[in-house]
């Protein structure tokens, strides 16, 4: 195979931490490493809080070099990742600086990936492809703006009409378009996109990062977390994961002085979580703020369970949580609350139990059954790796994702 210059554009990228992050930049590592250059268009890091480090503060443009990835960073209004009005504000402010700021410094590249949510960095990409004659492919991790209306954030039925006809528009110029779920391209194909334009390659994990490691270590007896039983939930503390249900769980085990409900991240909804926490009096839960993604494999390692959850969201049910691979990778066992396309991969994994989304006795009842048979949650662990380290790689779906690419820009898929 030839190699290519792909340019990469995405509203989010690390330092900061979360799915979207994790899976452009691994993807990007092993792109780089098979020979090929990659140049990345992106805003200077803010997600979830606003801040953005001090380290990018007080600039509008820059460019550095991540891993052999040469990152152009723009100007982004940053807002936290909470309220309507203010996060669309921030995508729009990338949309535009993506355009002004980089356009002419990029060079011409042979295909461009472009990743939603949300759609407005997609209008970027949709110009570089007109502007510089290439294709761009259209990575969709969410059903923008489905998603957000599904929620309730958004009920303007002629908005949302608007937004839909623009949502059909970016997929039908797109060259091709790469969907993380099964659910995801029927639903296209349901709305007249051509089944053969869509290629499915999931979510995944690196799993030479996310790996096996002592429960007890530096960061486990900093935390505190060493002689407790840890049921964690690590990630975005938003709408769609109903974590007030989590806390009602921990409150059904008060009493049990050897388990802790961890809490680690940032999001529109932790302000409600910590008011709850302290309505509830609850002795066996800890909030830690967001950390950064070298902490994660420490962190998951000095857990006993991760829990997934999501809203009961019709949507949802084609969703899969790219967290549920990091937290198998770990060797930890996964208490999953949801339906549909995930907890399918979960059931098949022997690494997870699946109860109903926003069931709270079904949570409390399958994290009392590992707490009382923590050989079985050894053994869970250990098929989870072993399923994700066949299954789900990063790096092999990252050359899957280079075999799409390289049929779109010889024209051999539409």
């Amino acid at each position: 195979m030839f190699t290519m210059r792909i340019l990469l554009i995405t509203h989010y990228f690390p330092p900061e931490i979360g799915a979207p992050q994790a899976r452009l930049f691994e993807m990007a590592k092993t792109w780089v490493a098979e020979g090929h250059q990659v140049v990345v268009v992106t805003g200077f890091p803010n997600h979830p809080t606003g801040v953005i480090p001090p380290e990018y503060r007080g600039k509008r443009r820059m460019v550095e070099w991540m891993d052999g990835i040469e990152v152009h960073r723009n100007w982004v209004y940053a807002t936290p990742n909470e309220g309507f009005i203010k996060k669309t504000a921030g995508h729009i402010s990338f949309m535009l600086s993506s355009v002004f700021q980089s356009l002419f410094r990029v060079g011409r590249p042979d295909a461009i990936v472009v990743s939603s949510p949300t759609f407005f960095s997609v209008f970027s990409a949709w110009f570089y492809s007109r502007w510089k004659r290439v294709p761009y492919v259209f990575d969709v991790r969410d059903l923008w703006p489905a998603a957000i209306v599904e929620l309730g954030v958004l009920k303007n039925r002629l908005l949302i009409r608007i937004l839909e006809m623009l949502e059909l528009f970016l997929y039908r110029q797109a060259g091709h378009v790469v969907v993380v779920t099964e659910s995801f391209k029927e639903d296209l194909v349901r709305r007249g996109i051509a089944g053969d334009k869509i290629s499915f390659i999931p979510n995944g994990v690196d799993t030479d990062f996310f790996r096996p490691l002592p429960k007890e270590n530096a960061l486990a007896v900093k935390h505190g977390l060493r002689e407790k039983f840890v049921v964690a939930y690590m990630g975005a503390h938003g709408i769609s994961h109903a974590l007030d249900n989590l806390l009602k769980v921990a409150d059904r085990f008060r009493d049990n002085p050897d388990m802790l409900f961890l809490f680690v991240g940032e999001g529109a909804t932790k302000a409600g979580l910590l008011a709850l926490a302290r309505d509830l009096n609850l002795p066996n839960v800890r909030f830690l703020p967001g950390q950064p993604k070298t902490a994660m494999p420490e962190l998951w390692a000095a857990v006993d369970v991760g829990i997934v959850p999501l809203k009961r969201v019709e949507l949802f049910k084609g969703f899969i949580p790219s967290k549920m691979f990091e937290i198998l990778a770990a060797e930890r066992p996964v208490v999953a609350s949801l339906e549909g396309e995930a907890a399918s991969i979960l059931e098949r994994s022997g690494g997870a139990l699946v109860v109903p989304p926003e069931d709270v006795d079904g949570l409390v009842a399958a994290i009392r059954e590992l707490y009382h048979d923590q050989s079985r949650t050894r053994d869970m662990g250990k098929a989870g790796r072993e399923f994700v380290s066949r299954f789900f790689s990063r790096p092999n779906l990252a050359r899957a994702y280079i075999e799409v690419l390289h049929r779109v820009v010889r024209g051999k898929v539409q």
